[in-house]
């Protein structure tokens, strides 16, 4: 089974790179973020077209989260659990069930917390305690799942071109990372990580300062996979020239593949 993460700044703006990417790729599933568009709104009707089951959690101009896939979508909740005031899109998750086993995905779109220290901080880091508890929550039901999408969260130094130049961002301040590693210490699996070591790999190049071209990026684009879940991961790539292309988002996919 192939998974894949895309933040895509935007249905009406990656309307036609949105279905090229995923007629080459051939996912089975896709976990989208900024979505920027109300459920009713979702041109659902081109995915489907296409074979996908199509669940969104939208809202009006920005956040929003969908799964798209291939297999059907069964027991579909909406929301990160532990703040019912939270009207935020930022959560939804469903189970699919492979050729072998059932697996919980988790797509998610965590709040970027600039500027920071403030209120937009805080809450980023409210939410992340709530993301560590879904999670402890959802190891202790033992059944395989998955946490993916666009975490704003630069785990390491390693994982930004200029790492020195993101020292006071909300992404890579230590209180973020520190809440970022409590999840992943609970038992996850870095899944990119897993696979691939060292420098130079990002998801994310500004549209600003000729990012791109100086492959001035980052790698805030992550799954972190339950160990029933890693011990089937059989890949991790990030689609790096997808930014190249036209009208690209300033995110690329990342996928894995699953024995499952």
């Amino acid at each position: 089974m192939k998974i894949a993460t895309f933040n895509i700044n935007g249905i009406k703006a990656r309307i036609d790179a949105l279905p090229a990417w995923m007629a080459d790729a051939e996912p089975d599933v896709v976990v989208l973020q900024e979505i920027k568009s109300m459920d009713e709104n979702f041109p659902s009707e081109i995915f489907e077209e296409r074979g996908y089951n199509v669940e969104t959690h939208g809202q009006k101009s920005f956040n929003g989260v969908a799964l798209l896939s291939k297999y059907p979508l069964e027991d579909v909740s909406r929301g990160l659990p532990g703040d019912p005031d939270d009207d935020q899109a930022r959560w939804i998750e469903a189970t699919v069930t492979g050729e072998k086993d059932a697996l919980r995905i988790c797509g998610l779109y965590l709040p970027n917390g600039n500027p920071a220290p403030g209120p937009k901080f805080d809450y980023k880091l409210d939410w992340m305690a709530r993301l560590e508890g879904r999670a402890r929550a959802l190891l202790d039901e033992e059944t395989p799942f998955l946490m993916t999408g666009d975490y704003n969260i630069i785990p390491q130094a390693e994982d930004a071109a200029r790492p020195d130049a993101w020292r006071d961002d909300a992404l890579f301040r230590m209180e973020a990372r520190t809440a970022f590693r409590r999840i992943v210490n609970l038992g996850l699996t870095d899944a990119f990580r897993a696979r691939t070591q060292g420098p130079g790999h990002y998801s994310f190049w500004d549209y600003q300062a000729g990012a791109w071209n100086k492959n001035d990026g980052i790698r805030i684009d992550h799954f972190l996979l339950s160990p029933a879940c890693a011990d089937r991961l059989k890949d991790c790539q990030i689609d790096r020239d997808v930014r190249g292309k036209e009208k690209p988002s300033d995110h690329v996919p990342v996928w894995i593949e699953l024995d499952i």
